[in-house]
């Protein structure tokens, strides 16, 4: 059995009362030595994510299998353009599973300033790009070794060791080369990729959206490499605005001692959404997502009025619905609409291009096997597709916002002439 070794007071002198009773003596006195003695420790060096392994997740043929990837495409009310999303793959590097029990679930790496990755989120999504499943590629990794008793590399075995391993924010690595960017903070790495889509890519909004992982994550740790930066802050939704008063206390402290920082707090969400949205946890990107991403590109970040120089600023600045700049389109509707759409310009007429298209699709014989429409995109079945695809153009000829199912179509139909020559 484990004896605790006893405590050591010293030597035992007598009460100045006279009593005799034996005093502890000398505590205080070896306290006092052993910390003049005691040398601070560093922080450990964080134990890096295999770079190796995660060059895998990034393999171009795995984003056909990818749900999160190819709903941006197919299956969301306003889809994006392939060029669209290629840069923001591009740009944030994610990838994709490709086998096991979280085969087709999107990866999103945490990837320093200095391009260490830290740490890669796996999160699996149904159709409507919601999530189903959470996990980190270290654990999948982990899990599959024990499975078939293999022992684990040694880079993971040491990495699993660590006690934090997402140790910086998401989308961090944008920070060296976007300088100058303003941030938009979120919470969530999903969040920060709708925003770009909406937004725009750094090199033409000037924003850099990051998210820092979790309610809990909104640490000075991981916000002090925003030192000098104008951050937009946008917490996620919560019962009585808890995590939005949260994050605002912390700022406050994190700007006294981050010398020319800015936090800017949006509250629009928390002015203007139901309560049901709060209490379900609603983030930008719900709201976002219902609306044609189009309508965001129209306005410029720089149409801002000029900031006040950084290092005059002092406290959190809470930006009000009237004060808002970057949503300042958006009015209290009512509650299953918060964002007021533009009114969209008279439709043309796609007849011609439809009807050429239904000609040609007619006069060939169809494959039966999958053809890759691009580098992301694969069709599996190439008649169920055409059907679908005419039946959109056709019920919203003309409207912008369907141009995409027409542009598909006419690419399918390109790739299929090449390869009959």
């Amino acid at each position: 059995m484990f004896v605790p070794p006893q405590p050591v007071f010293g030597r035992v002198r007598k009460s100045n009362t006279g009593t005799g009773k034996g005093q502890p003596f000398g505590i205080t006195e070896q306290l006092e030595a052993t910390a003049k003695k005691t040398i601070p420790q560093p922080t450990p060096e964080p134990v890096l994510f295999d770079f190796e392994t995660f060059k895998q997740t990034l393999q171009p043929e795995r984003y056909e299998k990818n749900t999160f990837i190819q709903n941006l495409f197919y299956r969301v009310q306003f889809p994006f353009e392939v060029d669209e999303v290629t840069k923001v793959i591009q740009l944030y590097r994610l990838g994709t599973v490709a086998n096991g029990y979280r085969a087709g679930a999107n990866t999103f790496p945490f990837i320093d300033i200095k391009g260490n990755v830290r740490a890669v989120q796996v999160k699996q999504f149904d159709e409507q790009n919601h999530t189903t499943g959470t996990d980190f590629l270290h654990s999948i990794i982990e899990k599959h070794h024990t499975r078939n008793n293999k022992p684990l590399p040694e880079w993971l075995e040491a990495y699993t060791k660590q006690d934090k391993r997402i140790s910086c924010l998401f989308g961090e690595h944008l920070l060296s080369k976007y300088q100058n960017a303003v941030v938009f903070l979120f919470e969530a790495p999903k969040t920060a990729i709708y925003s770009t889509l909406y937004f725009g890519v750094p090199e033409n909004s000037n924003i850099v959206c990051l998210a820092v992982y979790n309610k809990s994550s909104f640490s000075f740790d991981k916000l002090k490499v925003l030192q000098g930066r104008f951050v937009y802050v946008f917490p996620d939704l919560s019962k009585d605005g808890n995590t939005f008063k949260e994050w605002e206390t912390k700022a406050k402290e994190y700007e006294s001692r981050l010398p020319g920082t800015r936090f800017i707090f949006s509250d629009l969400l928390e002015q203007l959404a139901p309560e049901q949205d709060k209490s379900e946890g609603y983030d930008i990107a719900d709201y976002l997502i219902k609306q044609d991403w189009r309508l965001f590109r129209k306005r410029n970040i720089q149409e801002q009025p000029p900031q006040p120089e950084p290092e005059k600023v002092t406290g959190v600045t809470k930006v009000t619905h009237q004060q808002n700049i970057i949503f300042s389109h958006v009015e209290p509707l009512p509650k299953v609409e918060v964002f007021k759409t533009e009114r969209i310009e008279q439709p043309l007429s796609w007849s011609n291009d439809i009807a050429e298209l239904e000609n040609y699709f007619a006069s060939i014989e169809l494959p039966t096997q999958p053809v890759k429409l691009n580098r992301c995109s694969t069709i599996t079945d190439c008649s169920l597709f055409i059907e679908s695809h005419f039946a959109t153009v056709k019920a919203n000829n003309g409207k912008r916002t369907f141009l995409p199912y027409l542009n598909r179509l006419q690419e399918l139909k390109q790739v299929l002439t090449i390869n009959s020559n």
